[in-house]
């Protein structure tokens, strides 16, 4: 069951950077984008078509839309959390938009004071609009193995959003550990279920490295079959719940895994790893990445990694 070929989706540039503090200059997104596309990642979460008065980071997304230069092939997506979102990502020309909801009652009434019902009824109209104007649709669901208010979270509510996302005509579902408390029994648990209600070929994992178990998780996910994985290079991003603590798997730690398994992934690692350290250097943080670290310092002071 375990694939040969893996889809890496990037979320670098959104999900990556939208909690930076201090500004981070279009040029460098573009750039960012760009490099990304070039080193083969097929799909990169670009930009956030949300109010800037809540994700500050994220209020040039028109800019950065237009500022790149699309890759034949490579899906640019970007996240629309209404009309008004979906209406700025149709005229930035976004192969894809992103929705969310979580499988956690307690984080839904906390971040958006609404239920999980009424979270995903207001997509409804966004879930329309991009099927009649022929863009493809993302559902990502927060929360899914573990919430910071409720604790655990059951298998069946992720199944019933599951369910009510693909109920919206999505195109893929994400299943994502916000949290990063996932391990890869859990991890086996709801996706053996949630692919059980949607085609697990578009079924993705998204996982957080808060407790050092995403590539565990990643490594478990392929056994079932999972074929789409979400990463951010350089592990640009960090978890709000755990202070201090790393977000993202690092897309270069991903790759790394895939090339020792010997499951094709179309990334340069040598590209990404230049990439990471772009970024890292240009956001003025070091990157999270450890195989990104180990290789940079090999290829450029000829060290060897210790064994």
């Amino acid at each position: 069951m375990t694939p040969t070929k893996v889809k890496i989706v990037e979320v670098g540039p959104r999900d990556g950077l939208q909690n930076e503090k201090n500004f981070v200059a279009t040029e460098t997104k573009v750039e960012l984008v760009n490099r990304l596309s070039q080193a083969g990642l097929q799909n990169v979460e670009s930009a956030s078509f949300v109010s800037p008065k809540w994700v500050p980071q994220m209020a040039d997304g028109a800019a950065v839309m237009e500022g790149i230069d699309r890759r034949h092939g490579t899906i640019y997506s970007v996240l629309t959390p209404n009309m008004r979102g979906f209406e700025a990502a149709l005229q930035a020309h976004a192969d894809e938009v992103v929705i969310f909801g979580a499988a956690s009652e307690a984080f839904s009434q906390k971040n958006i004071n609404c239920s999980i019902a009424e979270s995903i009824a207001r997509f409804e109209p966004v879930a329309k609009a991009a099927k009649e104007a022929g863009v493809r649709l993302r559902g990502s669901i927060s929360c899914s193995l573990g919430c910071p208010y409720q604790g655990e979270v059951p298998v069946a509510s992720v199944v019933d959003v599951v369910e009510r996302m693909k109920a919206l005509g999505c195109d893929e579902i994400d299943i994502a550990d916000t949290i990063g408390v996932g391990t890869p029994t859990r991890t086996r648990e709801v996706l053996a279920a949630a692919s059980k209600v949607f085609p697990r070929e578009h079924l993705s994992g998204h996982f957080h490295d808060t407790y050092g178990q995403a590539v565990a998780n990643i490594y478990a996910a392929l056994q079932e079959g999972i074929e789409i994985y979400h990463a951010s290079v350089a592990g640009l991003g960090g978890c709000p719940y755990a202070k201090g603590a790393t977000g993202n798997v690092a897309t270069e730690d991903v790759v790394y895994l895939m090339n020792g398994l010997g499951i094709e992934t179309g990334i340069d690692l040598d590209q990404l790893i230049e990439i990471g350290d772009f970024i890292s250097r240009a956001i003025g943080k070091p990157s999270s990445s450890r195989a990104g670290r180990a290789l940079l310092a090999k290829k450029r002071d000829g060290v060897t990694p210790c064994v």
